[in-house]
């Protein structure tokens, strides 16, 4: 690789959403400190690993927006010493609308960051509540215009659908608010009930209920086409962008791509190995003051699951896979490697091979997990 994706993790929040099950904790000043030193270690010791320079990085997290104007401005001087950072890179930061203010949108700005991705979910304000959101509608077009104010000229909204309580009025509501603004990019998952979550608890005592899988079909059909008429591409199932701003950094993992993730609970993946950091900030920390990487999980991918694993990711995108790219990857084209699970897939009309590529259907976009599952 003569390009490096980079993903930091920032583990802190000022609450734990109700669904949320992402490595965090709430903020404080003290383990920040911790922190930013702990990972400038961490890139220093990994800096000979990496071929770089870095083209695309993310900060994740977490809350990027809550922690000191300094530490995403540091992290990104430790990187450009010790990996390099690619002329023209995309740098992303996340941001909760509560959470975004001019000093820190500014010192982003300067440090390079050129790409904001807010977390919005919702509209509503009751929606939002029941989420355990800390922020209103008022917070996000707020946060939206102090974005554009401060220079960004690429935006991503990220929402979510099958909310508890949420009609397909609210969904239609939020798209057309959000298409209104305008941003360069949107992101729309469907929510999802994780186990040892609050929002697991509360729906399994039947405190809280989600909509069914008709009705989150039937969200997803208005997603696609709500962003159509607003002028978005869909290029992948749950992303849709304007010409020319797909998110650079996610493509690196949907086309099952080398990545270096530094932070607690990070991953990073290059050939056949990928291996994560312990989640624990304590640990981490502790583990680079000796100058130990703080590695807590590896596993080596033979290739019958690295095929897989590309299958998996790369049908993710609307363009699909391309047999060519597979073959010259794999030594074998798509059909040699999966001959019963394609025959199967195209059967129940999920799948379709044209133009030297592997797609989903449109039924297939919505059954999306059936197909994944054929392959891994």
């Amino acid at each position: 690789m003569s390009t490096t994706a980079v993903y930091i993790h920032v583990p802190f929040c000022r609450r734990k959403c109700l669904y949320c099950d992402f490595q965090s904790r709430p903020y404080r000043g003290q383990d920040e400190a911790d922190y930013l030193e702990a990972i400038r270690r961490e890139i220093s010791l990994r800096a000979g690993e990496e071929t770089g320079p870095a083209d695309t990085i993310y900060f994740g997290g977490g809350t990027p927006s809550v922690v000191s104007v300094h530490v995403l401005p540091a992290v990104l001087d430790a990187i450009a010493r010790s990996i390099g950072i690619a002329a023209g890179a995309e740098i992303t930061a996340e941001a909760n609308p509560e959470s975004v203010r001019p000093d820190v949108l500014a010192a982003w700005r300067r440090a390079g960051v050129n790409r904001l991705s807010l977390g919005v979910q919702a509209w509503q304000d009751t929606l939002l509540r029941a989420l355990g959101r800390l922020h209103d509608r008022t917070a996000v077009v707020r946060a939206y215009e102090l974005a554009r104010a401060a220079g960004f000229t690429n935006v991503s909204v990220d929402l979510m659908f099958g909310l508890p309580g949420q009609t397909m009025r609210d969904w239609e509501e939020t798209l057309a608010a959000v298409a209104a603004l305008g941003p360069e990019h949107v992101s729309a998952y469907a929510l999802q009930v994780e186990e040892g979550t609050l929002l697991h608890r509360l729906v399994s005592l039947g405190r809280l209920s989600v909509p069914d899988e008709d009705t989150q079909a039937d969200m997803y059909e208005l997603l696609r086409a709500a962003m159509a008429a607003a002028g978005y591409e869909h290029y992948e199932i749950s992303n849709f962008a304007r010409p020319g701003f797909r998110c650079r950094h996610n493509l690196v993992y949907w086309h099952n791509g080398d990545y270096a993730g530094f932070g607690p609970a990070a991953w990073s993946h290059r050939g056949r190995r990928r291996w994560g950091n312990t989640g624990d900030l304590a640990v981490y920390a502790a583990k680079l003051a000796k100058g130990v990487l703080p590695v807590e999980q590896e596993e080596v991918v033979n290739d019958r699951e690295a095929m897989g694993e590309t299958m998996m990711l790369g049908l993710r995108l609307v363009e699909g896979i391309s047999d060519a790219e597979f073959r010259a990857k794999f030594g074998l084209g798509v059909a040699d490697a999966f001959g019963p699970e394609i025959a199967a897939l195209t059967a129940r009309g999920l799948l379709v091979g044209r133009d030297g590529r592997w797609q989903l259907t449109p039924r297939g976009l919505l059954l999306g997990n059936v197909v994944f599952g054929a392959f891994v």
